[in-house]
């Protein structure tokens, strides 16, 4: 039998890892500047929290979860998204008492058992924020703000910031009614998908991508039109934060976010390079998400963003996203005796912060220096038992030859001096 990757999994290799490491560094420290803490949740809850906090209409719960039972018979979910194991790690850890607003971050692998996009695979990454305690529009503008320093910070340019208000539990039952009286006559030619929304969340809808659905969602009444004056406020306080940061956004009836927990505001940054929907990270309030999940009444806000999406997008604008930082130095050595002393050698170099190559393979003095000119590997010290009895060496730039003494007793100072000042001659 051949092995291969599950469907819709993806090996990220050695000459790829950069990419996330800069992008998981870069996020991390933006995140710190605007003073969130991380998190790290569990890859897996028990799956109420999923059923209760992301919701049983939504295609998440009822199609595309990981659920099994364990050993104990107990229903188990690998985590589809980040939101809901944090808010449950929020209220049974008493972070309430904290200081508000209490601010978090985290990068997560997550789980989800759906069709197979450009860019969206079965187990994927995300990155994500979450906020709890201030129910004010100046925070939906902070975290916007967060992710357009981070964008920035990458270079990332070419993106829309699209805004909506999908209303709260005062004026959504005003807007429900609107929207079940006007497919009531449309459902039967929608798609299957539609059809349970229908019964079960008919806002649901909107978020439809079918061809033969499309006409019928662009007229649909949109939530907009039916906000109470509390909502009306907020979102017209979102905008003017927006405008006071300089934010360029568009308002986007048609934005509902794919998930119940969320209410008031919602956003997406969207792009014309990536995948089919264009979407790079969406995210809004979830005023309350924690009480229904067992917790006291604390609204919330945050956003996720698919790190696979994102490095697309990155990609597609030409960003480079630096190169690790190469091997600097090979140790060779010329006999079973200096062996052990290149050894040693490479164990004081890597401690000092020098990053260095040995031969671990057996190979002869040849084989290792055709191995290092392979690698790329820009400075060479040849140890042999002249070397050795002599404490003294030579260290070799590459490229054009040029060779230093050293003493081997001082060997990471002098290193570090020889290929410093060579960087200066480059």
């Amino acid at each position: 039998m051949k092995l291969s990757l599950p469907k819709g999994t993806k090996d990220i290799l050695p000459n790829q890892i950069h990419l996330w490491q800069k992008a998981e560094r870069v996020f991390a420290e933006v995140c710190a500047q605007y003073g969130f803490s991380e998190i790290r949740i569990p890859t897996f809850e028990h799956t109420d929290i999923f059923e209760r906090g992301v919701g049983n209409a939504t295609d998440v719960v009822r199609k595309e979860m990981y659920t099994f039972e364990d050993k104990g018979g107990r229903s188990i979910t690998l985590r589809p998204e980040g939101t809901a194991g944090v808010v449950r790690s929020f209220i049974e850890n008493g972070m309430g008492s904290m200081p508000s607003p209490v601010k978090l971050f985290y990068n997560i692998t997550a789980f989800r058992y759906e069709k197979m996009q450009k860019g969206r695979y079965r187990e994927f990454h995300q990155f994500g924020v979450e906020a709890f305690g201030s129910s004010g529009p100046e925070i939906d503008a902070e975290i916007i703000s967060l992710l357009c320093t981070f964008f920035e910070r990458v270079g990332i340019a070419q993106t829309r910031l699209c805004i909506n208000s999908i209303g709260c539990p005062s004026c959504r039952p005003i807007y429900h009614q609107a929207l079940v009286e006007y497919f009531s006559d449309k459902v039967a030619a929608m798609c299957d998908d539609c059809k349970a929304r229908y019964e079960i969340n008919p806002q649901r809808m909107i978020d439809c991508k079918e061809q033969r659905c499309k006409p019928f969602v662009t007229e649909a009444p949109r939530q907009i039109e039916y906000l109470c004056q509390d909502c009306r406020t907020h979102f017209s306080g979102l905008q003017a934060s927006l405008s006071s940061l300089d934010i360029t956004y568009e308002v986007d009836p048609s934005i509902v976010r794919g998930l119940d927990y969320y209410s008031r505001t919602v956003f997406e940054f969207v792009s014309d390079h990536v995948g089919t929907q264009g979407t790079i990270c969406g995210g809004g309030r979830y005023d309350r998400l924690v009480e229904t999940m067992g917790g006291p009444s604390v609204p919330g806000i945050g956003f996720a963003m698919g790190v696979e999406r994102f490095l697309m997008e990155a990609e597609s604008q030409g960003v480079v996203l630096s190169e690790r930082e190469p091997v600097k130095l090979c140790l060779v050595h010329m006999s079973d005796a200096s062996y052990q002393k290149v050894f040693q050698l490479a164990h004081r170099l890597r401690r000092a912060g020098i990053s260095c190559e040995v031969d671990l393979m057996g190979r002869s003095f040849r084989a290792q220096m055709k191995y290092a000119n392979k690698l790329g590997i820009p400075y060479m010290i040849v140890i042999g038992d002249d070397e050795v009895a002599s404490g003294k060496a030579k260290i070799k730039r590459m490229k054009d030859g040029f060779e230093m003494d050293i003493e081997i007793s001082d060997l990471p100072e002098q290193a570090a001096l020889f290929m410093n000042e060579s960087k200066k001659e480059i």
